[in-house]
Order: C-alpha cells, then structure tokens, then sequence
C-alpha cells in the first residue's frame, strides 16, 4: 500500500506536465526551404564622391516558386519589401522595380502582382561630396513571402552584400537607369512605401482538406472520450444538476449549461494555447527525435496504462480538486464556468491518454494547429452534457453505466500500453541499442493485442469480465476484432510488409545498411562521399534521402512509396544513400549540419538530387501518398 501510494503521488504531480510534453513530438513537416538565392552586384566598381552609383538586387527563384511585388492588394501575401542600410558614404538611395506579372493567386484567393524564375529591383544611391577615398561595404536587406502552387513559406528576411571603391580620381556622374524599371520610391536604410503587416502563410487546397479531417478526427476523440468510466457516469448527474439547481427556469438552466461546456473547452484549449505558445509558430522540427522527450512520454503512457488496468489510481491533488468545488459550489456564472473545470480536471484519469496522443499528432501540422485541435476535442467532450440539458427526456435513454465501462477502460489500457512501445521504440533506434528489435516489437504488439481480444471474449479475467457472464455480439466482434488485428502482424516479425502499419513500427535490420525490404535497392548509409565517387565512377546522380531512426514519414516512405514497381524502376537509376540527422552519434550531428547548411532546412523526411559536382538538381520535402508528384521528382 505504501509503494502504491507513493506512486500515485509521483505521478499525480507529473500529470499536469505529461499531458502538455507530448505535445513537443511533431512528426517533422515543418520545412524551411529556401527556395530563392538573392545577390547584389555593383554598376561600377568606383564611383566619385559626390556621384551616384547603380546596384542591382537579384532574386532567383527554384522552379514552380514566385516572389510578390512590393505592393500587395488588402489581405494579400506579404509585399516584397527591399532597403539599403546606411554608411557613411552615402548621402541616400532610390529603389526601382521592373514591372510584376498579374495571376491569379489560388492561396490567397486574389489578384496579385508576382516575379517568377528572376527578380531585379535597382538601388541609385547618391554618394556624399565628403565621402572618404577607399572601399565601401554596401549591405541590402530584404522581407519577402514566397509560395508555390501548393503552399506558402513564412516571411523571411535575407541580406545581399557588395563593395565599392571610392576614387578621387573619377568624375561624378548621375546614374542611368533602364526604361524598364520603375522607382517605388526612397531606400536609404528604410523600407519601400508602408506595407501592411505580414499574412499569414496560406496552405493549398489539399492542406485544407488534411486539416479538416484533423478536426473532425479530434471531435471525434472528444465524443470518444464520453465513453470512458471516469466521464459517462457523471452525464445523468451533470445534467440532472443543471436541470434541478434551485427552482431556477429552464432558460437558465440551459445558459448554466452552455457555462458549464464552456469551462470544458476554456481548459482544453489552454492546453492547445500552452503547446503552440511552448513550440513557437511552426514547430520544433527535431525534438520529436529526443530520446529524452520519447523517454519521459513511453513512462508517462506506461503510468496511464497501469493505472487504467488497475494496477493504481491517479488522482490530481485533493486540495486543487476541493478548491475548485467549493468554487463552483457558489452559483452564476462563474460557477458554472469553474464546475466545468473542476470537471475537466477530475476526468483527467481517462481522458488525459486521448489529449496527450491528440496534442502530439497536431503538432505536426504547425501554426494553431494544437489549438483548434484541443478546441475541437473539448466540443466533442462538452457536446453531449449541453445536449442533454436542451432535451432532458434523452437522459432516460442513456445505457445505465455498468460492466462495460470498466471494460473500456481495460481496453482502453492495453491500447495505451501498445502505444507506449512507439515512444521506447523511438528511443531505442536514436540511440541504437537494438533491443527493441522489429521481431521484438510486434511480437509484443501480438500479445497486447491478443490479450484484449481474450479479456473481451472472456478468457483473460480481469476487472469488468465476470465468469458467469453473457457474451454478448458487440463483445464478440470487438474481441475477434482485436485478436484479427494482433494475428495479421506475425508476418511481419519475419520481414513481411505490413502497409500503413510500418510508419509506426521499426524497420527490418538489413533495411538500415543494405537492401529495402523486398526490393532490389541498395543503399548507402551515411556515406555521401562514397556514394558520390560511386556516381562519378557510373555516371549516375545521387539520391540523398534525409532521413531519421525515429521518423514516422520516413517509414512510411521507404516501405510504401519506394515499393511501388514504377518507383523502384526510377530509384535503381541513382547511387542511393541515406543519412540519418536524428541520432546522437557523430554521423547524425555532420549529416543535420550538411542539411541545414546546403539546403536550409532539417525537415525529415527530405529528398535531394545531387549530381556528381555536389550541385543539387532537384529537391522534394516531406511525405507524399501521390506515387505520380513523387516519380515526376525522380525524374527531374
């Protein structure tokens, strides 16, 4: 009793935290490519003082990206904005721009005005009478938003730099400045114009589709959640309170209850607001490779676990818990509003598994993704009790609670402890111990799953299963389900694909330094520069592909996508290699610093073809299920 109990009061402290920590576990879409090159080249190189001096500011796109003018129409992308730090040589600057293209933007739903593959915007600058004989140093600044058809990076800001040489012996001379540029106006050390303040970074229209079916997957946690022990028994209770408080109207007792539902979304919703305030606009790409962070969540998920399989009770600390009630206790508004906290808080037991892998899934996708998502959830949750305080009749329809409930929260922990093995997985291949191997993991995935399926036919005894008890059809189907799903992974132990299944598991050893499982291919791992004296020595490309021991994406790539007969047939065509950044070797940190540094970005997965002269010829970021944009880049 005193080591549960000492349990209990460990992780009740840590509660809290777990259920915001897995929230730092993005999956690693966030890309920060850099998809336009800007540099800037003098007119001359000598001016007079008291002269003016041209310089030109290019920007080169990569294909398929387009930079915006330096006037955008009102909620537009961010206009392109250019200036010319100031020195003191230079008395001031003009800007001049070359006339935009008009198109029809489908990320912002509007006329803009765009440069595509180049941009020149030309600098006059007026040279003091004084300025001092030598070399000048000139440094042009620019902010600027930058999209594909598909989506639109974030504002960045990007400098240019170029000398000049001041010569006493020259002769001051105005700047002739081409017919096709037009002046936008001053640029000495300040930006062009007024520009409104930067947009936000639109998402294609099939990001719109994966985000809406995010929401709907997180309403669906949130009704989920009803059906667990520790929230449907207080459904009939929370409900009859509203309806019976103190003789109150029915009107009343209905905004009480729209109060009461807003706490539960209030609560939620911090916890959304906390994770994206923690991980900042778009993320932590690489601390969902952490073997501390992965470490501390399998634990956290083990505790959960246990205590939903009766091992122990978590419990949050009694005197938050009586504060909060006493609170409530009091009536209006503001009770309400705090009853559906208290009530939040107390059903953490059974619902804090479901935000916890909610909270973790959504921060993959960036920006207030977490926030919606936790929005989301709390509307499932705090849907039914509003529901049921409008029509009160539906309260007699309820199931009565009963064996089922405990037998949800049973099932409900061997799913929690499967899903623990994916974060000590995590940690496992990062640090290369090898010891949660593929065999080993899905071995232990046959017998959770077989093990619910046996509780729920009625072999396995254990809270909620009696021996005497019916077996009813839903029980059985449910069962057999779960043991179906634990069957169909044995062939998996022995190397055999399992689809969708194998982003979430480890990969056969032999993938790691040789042959793709089932596939002809043979990769390098960790050795670009043999892969690239291979490629010279066959007159071949290289394919670096960017990748990670704990990826998700990278799984699912290698096991799905580069199965597929038409990819393979275009991969055989490469010298292929594969570097880790995910690690805590030395091979890991030189491949994540040779990624940042040639292609700005740590974005995992990641795909770059590389000629024999290391000049990148094509690039491809992330995860696709669309073989045909995949095979279009292999074949660039």
């Amino acid at each position: 009793m005193r080591y549960q109990h000492a349990l209990t009061k460990i992780f009740s402290r840590l509660f809290l935290i777990a259920l915001v920590v897995p929230a730092l576990i993005p999956c690693a879409r966030s890309q920060q490519l850099n998809p336009i090159q800007w540099t800037l080249e003098p007119g001359s190189l000598w001016a007079a003082a008291g002269g003016e001096v041209t310089f030109r500011l290019t920007a080169k796109m990569d294909p398929g990206w387009h930079l915006y003018s330096l006037t955008t129409p009102e909620g537009g992308p961010l206009p392109t904005r250019v200036s010319m730090e100031e020195n003191a040589a230079t008395k001031g600057c003009r800007v001049y721009a070359q006339a935009p293209h008009k198109i029809f933007d489908k990320n912002f739903n509007l006329d803009v005005e765009t440069y595509d593959k180049q941009a020149d915007f030309l600098f006059v600058c007026e040279l003091k009478p004084n300025a001092l004989q030598g070399r000048v140093e000139y440094t042009a600044k620019v902010r600027y938003q930058t999209c594909d058809d598909k989506m639109c990076l974030p504002p960045v800001t990007r400098t240019a730099t170029a000398s000049l040489l001041i010569d006493p012996g020259a002769k001051p001379a105005k700047a002739v400045v081409p017919a096709e540029f037009v002046e936008f106006g001053p640029a000495g050390g300040g930006e062009i114009k007024k520009a409104s303040a930067p947009a936000p970074a639109a998402k294609g229209t099939g990001d719109k589709r994966s985000f809406s079916m995010f929401l709907l997957v997180a309403f669906g946690f949130g009704l989920a959640a009803i059906f667990t022990p520790c929230v449907f028994p207080m459904i009939p209770i929370t409900v009859s309170f509203f309806l019976g408080r103190q003789g109150g109207s029915r009107r009343e007792s209905i905004v009480q209850a729209a109060v009461f539902s807003l706490g539960i979304v209030v609560l939620f919703s911090s916890l959304g607001l906390a994770a994206t305030a923690i991980l900042g606009p778009f993320g932590v790409v690489q601390l969902g490779s952490s073997p501390w962070v992965n470490g501390f969540i399998a634990l956290v998920f083990l505790a959960f676990a246990l205590s939903l399989l009766g091992a122990f009770e978590i419990t949050l600390p009694s005197s938050l818990l009586t504060k909060m009630d006493q609170a409530s206790g009091r009536g209006g508004i503001a009770g309400a509003l705090l009853m559906g906290l208290t009530f939040s808080l107390t059903s953490f037991a059974c619902v804090g598994p479901l935000v916890g892998t909610l909270l973790a899934a959504s921060v993959s996708g960036g920006g207030w993704q977490p926030l919606a998502g936790m929005v989301a959830f709390a509307v499932g949750l705090a849907a039914p009790f509003f529901l049921l305080a409008l029509f009160p009749s539906y309260l007699q329809r309820l199931p009565r609670s009963g064996g089922w409930l405990a037998r949800v929260k049973v099932v409900l922990g061997f799913v929690i402890l499967a899903a623990m093995l994916k974060y000590a997985s995590n940690v496992d291949q990062v640090l290369q111990w090898g010891l949660l191997t593929r065999e080993r993991f899905l071995a232990a995935w046959v017998v959770l799953f077989g093990l619910t399926g046996a509780y729920l036919l009625g072999w396995l005894r254990l809270e909620g299963v009696k021996a005497d008890e019916h077996l009813g059809v839903t029980r059985l189907l449910v069962g057999s389900l779960f043991l179906i799903f634990g069957l169909s992974l044995i062939p998996g132990i022995s190397g055999a694909r399992l689809g969708e299944i194998e982003a979430y598991i480890p990969a056969p050893a032999a993938s790691a330094t040789a042959n793709t499982e089932g596939t002809g291919l043979v990769w390098m791992k960790n050795q670009y520069t043999e892969a690239l004296a291979k490629a010279r020595e066959e007159n071949k490309l290289v394919l670096v592909n960017f990748t990670g021991y704990a990826c998700t994406n990278c799984h699912w790539m290698k096991a799905n996508m580069f199965t597929r007969p038409e990819i393979e047939q275009e991969l055989k065509k490469y010298v292929l290699v594969e570097l880790y950044t995910d690690g805590t070797d030395e091979a890991s940190r030189r491949n994540q610093e040779f990624q940042q540094s040639h292609f700005s970005t740590v974005a995992l997965p990641y795909y770059a073809i590389i000629g024999a002269d290391e000049k990148p010829v094509a690039t491809f970021a992330g995860l696709t299920r669309n073989p045909a944009e995949f095979l279009t880049f292999l074949k660039r």
